[in-house]
Formats: structure tokens, sequence, C-alpha cells
């Protein structure tokens, strides 16, 4: 009785706090999001957006179409190889966009990639069919971009601000940057100062592209060390472009690997193609180890961000390793439904990825004593040193199946804090030793309300400047297990949610 008692009382505080959520964030993912065109036409002035009518938007920045190219070798090797329509991946820009919003997606970006001379086949057949393909689906905001054939690491995805220049300025981009463009192949483009020049050149930009490191460990020969991405390299990314080189898929794509095309597994599929460092709950490691690389970026205070997407080639069905775009990784954005909100929206960490339609809202705020000072997702708050801060969690629980025919549940949510203490001396650093689980939340700790789960944690005296962060899991892993081989993904599911700064605001003089 009294712990009923005392469960109602939380219920009842916390139910006070519990913001409306838009109705559209109410439809179960792929049931009912409904999209709609942008706001504003580009080139156009839009008017300032409203914080306080921003939604959750579901979106994927990894898509590949049928521009994503094979090579040919030439008759003659003097020659350039000759370029294959669908060598790489399959589907028509306008499918994948029907697909996404099949799948509930809002938001998405063309992402293709080939060999020598791509930047012509990008500029001259693939923006020609995703203008088509924005007047076919207006309901889903179609972002113009590429994956980078990165130098000295391997893919990136390049996303460009939607604008009536957006055509050559990717063709620029791609032309000039991408290591696979030139022929004969030219070593000084496969070089780490060749990269960072080319982010110091998209960092100078009026309005700047953003570049996402994809499948960060795909490469790395084993948990805790790594491949043609390095702690090290990334920090110098960030360095040189902070507003470009803005974070890093956290789940990355190719997760049906191991389902066969009759939605059975097949005994030797590796979640996301990762045979060496294999993910943990369908997470790359540079994510998923708790006091990890993530957190050790955070714990410089990083605005490092992490994404979730499909890096969509062929559906596992017609015999890929694929998902269709939404259909089983969304990365949410905290945005109004413009091309401008949603990127910047991605650019300052409003963000929360997802795998399974896990969960499809997450909403995270901490506040000071007073509740007047109050940050969210990708936010600062400013505390003097000694403060409380609240911190109040509101997950969405959707009901009914998702996709892959599964009804899944939050079992649990963890809330993680780690200090921030500045700039590594060691740029290869990959671990935060602040890093904790402050709480573990589960039913019997949280409210629920119909579909939305509510939970408090107050953060007391706190005296160092921090930052805290969310993650939740349909298993009962405390820690998230690397993925077997022939693992079916649907059922291991994970949430993260980007993090919230805690700043000690120096103490003002009298």
């Amino acid at each position: 009785m009294k712990q009923h008692q005392k469960l109602g009382r939380r219920a009842a505080a916390m139910l006070v706090l519990v913001s409306a959520i838009p109705a559209a964030a109410l439809a179960h993912p792929g049931h009912g999001v409904v999209a709609v065109p942008p706001a504003a036409k580009p080139g156009k002035t839009a008017s300032p957006i409203d914080p306080a009518k921003r939604q959750w938007l579901a979106g994927d920045h990894h898509v590949h179409s049928w521009y994503s190219a094979g090579t040919k070798p030439s008759d003659d090797p003097t020659k350039p190889p000759t370029l294959v329509k669908a060598g790489d991946a399959v589907n028509p820009i306008t499918t994948n966009a029907r697909m996404a919003k099949r799948h509930g997606l809002s938001w998405m970006v063309a992402t293709d990639h080939g060999g020598p001379n791509h930047s012509l086949m990008n500029r001259d057949e693939a923006y020609p069919e995703l203008v088509r393909s924005r007047r076919m689906t207006p309901d889903v905001l179609q972002f113009w971009g590429m994956e980078l054939d990165t130098p000295a690491a391997e893919h990136s995805s390049v996303i460009v601000p939607r604008s009536a220049g957006e055509r050559d300025a990717l063709y620029a981009i791609e032309r000039d940057y991408n290591r696979r463009e030139p022929w004969p192949a030219d070593p000084a483009r496969d070089t780490e100062g060749f990269m960072l020049d080319a982010l110091r050149q998209l960092e100078a930009q009026p309005k700047p592209p953003l570049v996402i490191a994809n499948h960060p460990s795909r490469t790395a020969r084993e948990v805790g060390a790594y491949g043609a991405y390095s702690p090290a390299e990334l920090r110098g990314w960030n360095d040189t472009a902070p507003q470009v080189a803005v974070g890093m898929e956290g789940a990355p794509g190719h997760q049906a690997a191991s389902l066969a095309a009759d939605g059975g597994v097949r005994a030797d599929g590796e979640r996301g193609g990762y045979s060496r460092a294999p993910t943990m709950g369908g997470f790359d490691q540079m994510t998923a180890r708790l006091g990890g690389f993530w957190d050790s970026m955070l714990g410089e205070g990083r605005r490092f961000w992490i994404t979730s997407t499909s890096d969509s080639h062929r559906h596992y069905t017609d015999g890929g390793h694929d998902f269709w775009p939404g259909e089983y990784s969304k990365t949410y954005v905290k945005a109004a439904r413009t091309y401008d909100d949603v990127l910047d929206g991605l650019r300052n960490g409003r963000v929360f990825v997802t795998l399974g339609d896990l969960v499809s809202a997450v909403d995270v705020t901490a506040s000071g004593a007073d509740g007047r000072q109050r940050a969210e997702i990708g936010g600062e708050l400013k505390v003097a040193a000694g403060s409380d801060v609240t911190i109040v969690i509101r997950v969405r629980d959707p009901k009914g199946v998702n996709f892959g025919g599964v009804s899944p549940e939050v079992a649990r949510i963890d809330l993680i804090a780690g200090d921030v203490t500045g700039p590594a001396a060691d740029r290869s650093q990959d671990s935060n030793s602040s890093t904790h689980v402050v709480q573990r939340f589960t039913s019997g700790t949280w409210v629920r309300d119909g579909q939305m789960l509510s939970m408090i944690h107050v953060l007391k005296d706190v005296r160092r400047s921090g930052y805290v962060r969310v993650r939740g899991t349909s298993g009962n892993e405390l820690e998230p297990l690397a993925d077997e081989r022939g693992e079916n993904p649907w059922t291991d599911l994970w949430f993260y949610a980007n993090p919230i700064f805690i700043t000690i605001a120096p103490a003002t003089s009298g």
C-alpha cells in the first residue's frame, strides 16, 4: 500500500511536468506520421522558428540509390573505368523517398558515391532525379548530399543546405575533395591533411554543409582498437570545422545483414557488416562502450553528436543486407518542418536515435532550482556551483507492432553522467573514467500515462561541469554486449539520446 501511495504521489508530481506532445508525434511510427513539404521555398527568407513549435521528425542521412555506381575497367588501361549505374545500389531515388514515407520518415538525404568522375553522374543524372522525387513525394524533405569517399578514412555523409545553388555546391565538393574522383588516382587526396584542408573550406562557406562520419568502427581490428577512423582523427576534424564535422553514426546501417530473404536468420550474418569489432546492441563501439570514445569527446565539452541510419543499398528480401529508410533505424531531429531547421537540429544535437521503433519521442530536460533556466537535448544549462539540477525524462513507448512484426516494450532507461574536464592531453584518448550510470529506471520507478513514461532524478550539490545523456533498451543487459553472428536484429533494440551539458557558471563578484 505504501509503495502504491508513493508512486501515486510521484505520478501526480511528474504528470504536471509532462508537456503536451504534438499530435503528429503521437502516431505510431510508420503507421500515421504525416510529413509536409518545406514551409519556405529555397532562396526565400523563412520566418524565425518558435522553439516551442518544434517536434520530433524522423529521418535518415545515409541512403544510396542506383547512382551509387559500380565500375567497369576500360579496355585501354590509360583511360578511367566506366561507371555502371546500379552497380553498387539498386533503387531509384524516387523509390527510396516513397519507402521512406511509408516507414514514417519526414526527411532523408540522397548520399551516392562511385568511382572516378562520379561527380558528373551526381550532377547530371542523380540531381534531376532528386528534383523529380521531391515533386513526387513532397511529404518527405529530401536533402541533396553524397557519401564522401573520405580522404584518410572510409566514408562520411555530406549534407548540403537546401538552396538554388545546391547542385553546383555538391558537385564542387565531390570534384575537389572525394578521394576516388581523379583518374589516375592521386595519393595526395588520401591524406589526413587533405581532409582537414577540405573541412576548412567547408567551414568557411556562408551556409556550411554537414559532414558525419559513417560506420566509424567497421574497419576496426577488434573492440578497443580502431581502423580507418581513429580518435585523434575525429578530434582533428572537429577542431578544424566544429560547425561541419559534428558527429558520427552511433548505429550503422546494414543491420539486416543477418536476415534471410524470408525473414529468417543467416547464421553467418553480421549486423552492420562489422566482421572483427562487432556492434553492441546494434551500435558502434565508439558509441556503445560506457565511458568510451564518445564519452571522452563529451568529456572535453565537444558538441559531437550521434545519429543512426539505414545505409540502404539493397533490401534484404531482394538478396541485400539492408532495411528500407526508416524501416528499422530512425534519427529523430527536433525541428520545424523546414530544410533549414532540420539541418540546424542535426548541427546542434537536437537528436535521439532508435532501432526497431522502440521509442518515438524522447524529451530530456535539465533545470536549476528555480526552474526558470532549463536545457533540452543538445543544449547547455548554466548553474552556480552547489546547485541542485533536476533531470526530467519523458519517453514515448508506442503501442502496436513495428515493421518487423514485433511489439517491443522499453524494459529499462539509463541516466548517464560524466564530467567535462577540458581538452585531452592525449589526442588518441578513448575513455572517460568519470562516466557512470546515475540511475536505472524500470517500470517500478517510472510513471506510465498511456504510452508516455515519465521519470525524475535530482543531481544534488553539483560542483563540476559535466553532461547527462539517456539510453534505453528492450532487453535486460546492463551494458550492450557484442552482437553475435546470426543475431536477429529485431530482438535486441536500444535507443540513445544526445547529451545536455551542465556548466558551472563563474561566481559573480558582489
